[in-house]
């Protein structure tokens, strides 16, 4: 794989509340999003996003590919890239709680893999990433709790090329990659991997900047003993100067160690 990218500018559809939520979501959130960008293209503007996520996970495979699937067909007449995912990840992210998720929801079968390689294949000019799991976790824990298995996308591409031919592969996205060591990004970029969650480190990044700050100037940030503080301190653009500073040195630590040094997701 020659592209590695981290997210790029994208809309999300991540409900896993229930079974019913999902569809819904689609009708009431992203297909409005995609109708804007038809309406964009048509006064010549360019699109209001360039990708956009489905995650109909919480579904049977089969229906998160019924929807997937018309989602990827409206998407490809409009340049706009598709990610969808079949497995669950664990953890918790932006309220929806994983963390008792069955252990085999975690890692996406070589069987499911190949399904969705049929189904989405079937889109003329459709353009997707698959977020296919095995193991991997939303947030940033000690070494040695999360139990990746790499290899499910490696036996996942074999599986393609089995089924489709040599010259068959996906373009897998592993989502929560944060805290990772650079050994295991290095060997899911071997088997296919070509964009990763790392929203846990930066958010780290942006808040560690944040109490650097507090806590070195603490007398100047709080009025303390009827004193008056220090405005230059606590003017928030002094430390969120300093808090996007170190999220912007993060994700260049993340480009390198996902190889994506002068790359981007637009040379398709």
């Amino acid at each position: 794989m020659k592209r590695v990218t981290i997210y790029s500018y994208r809309s999300t559809v991540k409900k896993r509340v229930n079974r019913e939520t999902v569809p819904g979501k689609v009708d009431t959130f992203l297909i409005p999003l995609i109708e804007e960008t038809e309406r964009r293209r048509g006064r010549g503007l360019p699109n209001l996003f360039n990708s956009h996520m489905f995650d109909g996970s919480s579904l049977s495979l089969k229906a998160n590919m019924d929807i997937a699937v018309p989602l990827l067909e409206r998407c490809a007449e409009n340049d706009i890239i598709l990610e969808v995912e079949a497995g669950v990840v664990g953890g918790e992210e932006d309220d929806i709680d994983n963390k008792g998720a069955p252990a085999e929801k975690l890692y996406t079968t070589p069987e499911d893999i190949v399904e969705v390689f049929r189904r989405l294949g079937s889109v003329k000019g459709g353009k997707y990433l698959f977020t296919a799991t095995f193991g991997n976790v939303h947030g940033s824990y000690k070494p040695g709790v999360v139990k990746l298995r790499l290899k499910i996308l490696k036996e996942g591409q074999d599986a393609l090329r089995k089924e489709f031919g040599d010259d068959v592969s996906f373009w897998f996205v592993f989502h929560g990659g944060s805290g990772s060591t650079q050994e295991d990004i290095h060997e899911a970029i071997s088997y296919g991997v070509v964009k990763m969650n790392v929203d846990t480190d930066t958010q780290y990044a942006f808040t560690r900047a944040v109490a650097d700050h507090m806590f070195a100037h603490y007398s100047g940030v709080l009025k303390i003993d009827g004193e008056v503080g220090n405005k230059k301190i606590y003017d928030p653009r002094s430390y969120l100067k300093k808090a996007e500073q170190s999220m912007t040195d993060r994700v260049k630590v993340a480009i390198d160690d996902l190889k994506a040094a002068g790359s981007t997701l637009f040379n398709w």
